[in-house]
């Protein structure tokens, strides 16, 4: 039988997504466009900021007024927070908000490079967790951290590709490989992507999913660069189920010379 995607959902904390590209909301010049980003991703979960969201006054236009809450599911994330403490207070003024009791949990240690605080990442996800939050932890790329953060009871692990924002794409395919291997939950690709071969390649490693942002707000044609991931993480996995052929060092004639007559 040949694969099926439609057949091949992915499962994060409990539910079942059809598709395994995640997009965020920042960066884009008009709530209009990201709208229309967000519908060609066929994505059906979004990242949005609980700091850029107004939780108070509700009469001005708000980011939410442009996100379908029946197409889409909402992953607030604490970005910006450079302290546990901080992390989990966010969390939490999201969740009475309404928003959801999910978190993709963002502790920043540096904020030159926005490379993780995974000290703190680790201490904000046990505390959440105990919380009754489903925890998507951002974090760098390696594979202790990534089991630290799962022992602790992270629904999924989200290591970087590279720095958030440079669109540099899988600067570390071998840690990122040796992840996959170590963890029981789905690993999402976060940070780096830049263009739809780095989506692709992500996903022909094994990843579960890919959350992007920067890759489409900042192209020059957002929407089309949006259907772009989208075919992107479908033909990676696509490829992945498929299982390439072996690299190997020297030619192999594409039309064997058995059986051919001289």
């Amino acid at each position: 039988m040949p694969y099926n995607l439609s057949e091949d959902p992915l499962v994060l904390g409990g539910r079942t997504f059809r598709s395994r590209l995640i997009v965020g909301t920042g960066k884009y010049s008009s709530f209009a466009l990201m709208k229309q980003a967000m519908e060609m991703s066929g994505a059906e979960m979004v990242t949005v900021a609980v700091r850029r969201v107004n939780l108070n006054d509700k009469s001005g236009e708000s980011l939410l007024d442009y996100i379908d809450p029946a197409r889409f599911t909402l992953l607030p994330n604490t970005a910006g927070c450079y302290t546990a403490e901080e992390a989990i207070r966010i969390a939490n003024l999201g969740r009475e908000a309404g928003l959801s009791e999910w978190v993709k949990l963002e502790v920043i240690g540096d904020e030159k490079t926005l490379f993780p605080d995974t000290e703190g990442l680790l201490t904000a996800t046990k505390i959440l967790v105990k919380d009754g939050f489903v925890v998507l932890p951002y974090t760098n790329d390696d594979p202790v951290m990534a089991r630290k953060l799962v022992d602790a009871g992270a629904a999924a692990v989200m290591p970087l590709g590279a720095p958030i924002g440079s669109g540099m794409g899988i600067q570390n395919a071998a840690n990122l490989q040796i992840i996959l291997e170590s963890v029981s939950v789905p690993v999402i690709v976060d940070a780096g992507v830049g263009t739809a071969s780095d989506a692709a390649i992500a996903m022909e490693l094994g990843s579960d999913a890919v959350l992007m942002n920067t890759g489409i707000a900042a192209a020059t044609d957002p929407v089309a660069m949006a259907e772009a991931m989208k075919l992107a993480v479908q033909a990676g996995r696509l490829a992945y189920k498929a299982g390439r052929m072996p690299k190997k060092l020297y030619a192999s004639a594409s039309s064997p010379l058995q059986g051919i007559s001289r």
